[in-house]
């Protein structure tokens, strides 16, 4: 799954009339990168979500075939979800394995994680250091675990893999996924691994800027 709905507000005025996943980054628009990079680890069936300006996302984007891959959306409309029920309301497109999820708004060579999750775990998040605009990280890691434990110093890339059974006990609406994260790592549900090649979140005029100057 492609998390492309969100507005991008910091990434304004650009966003106004382009989604984010669409704006370009060295040439080619950010969403393009991840068909590539999924169509490569073997992933063909790729559910995107639509929000802010979908329509663009849908026209530009289409079936997927002209990316070698097969493309199915769920649209959210105006009444964006944020991740947990973006996530929740696809749950039906995506079956009943551990999928990947993608935020669509990154940039980044990284490999795919491994599908292959232990038994009693719910997820699996690939961190990365924490960047320097950062003033703090989302989680430390304990061994193959993710942690809540300080000294917090790496930050969720965006990129993960999540059993159904993870949103089993969630209502349809509107939710964020990061409480989600923090019980599930409690728990000791959430294995992890760090990733430390390229990765930037565009999520700034100046950190888009600064990227398309490299």
């Amino acid at each position: 799954m492609l998390l492309s709905a969100g507005r991008g507000e910091r990434l304004r005025p650009i966003t106004d009339t382009t989604p984010k996943p669409l704006v370009e980054v060295r040439g080619r628009p950010l969403i393009e990168y991840h068909l590539e990079r999924v169509r490569q680890a073997g992933i063909t069936e790729i559910v995107i979500n639509l929000g802010w300006l979908g329509d663009e996302i849908l026209e530009h984007v289409g079936s997927g075939e002209r990316f070698g891959v097969n493309v199915v959306y769920s649209p959210e409309g105006e009444n964006i979800l944020e991740t947990g029920g973006g996530i929740h309301r696809a749950l039906p497109m995506l079956g009943r394995e551990p999928f990947v999820v993608i935020n669509a708004d990154i940039f980044t060579d990284m490999p795919l994680p491994d599908g292959r999750l232990d038994a009693d775990d719910l997820g699996h998040l690939v961190l990365v250091p924490r960047p320097a605009f950062r003033d703090h990280g989302d989680f430390s890691r304990q061994g193959s675990r993710v942690s809540n434990k300080e000294p917090r110093d790496l930050t969720f890339s965006g990129v993960a893999i999540y059993r159904p059974e993870f949103f089993a006990d969630c209502e349809p609406g509107r939710f964020p996924l990061a409480p989600m994260l923090r019980a599930a790592a409690d728990e000791r549900r959430l294995s992890g691994s760090v990733y430390d090649g390229i990765w930037q979140d565009v999520g700034t005029v100046d950190r888009l800027n600064a990227m398309n100057r490299t």
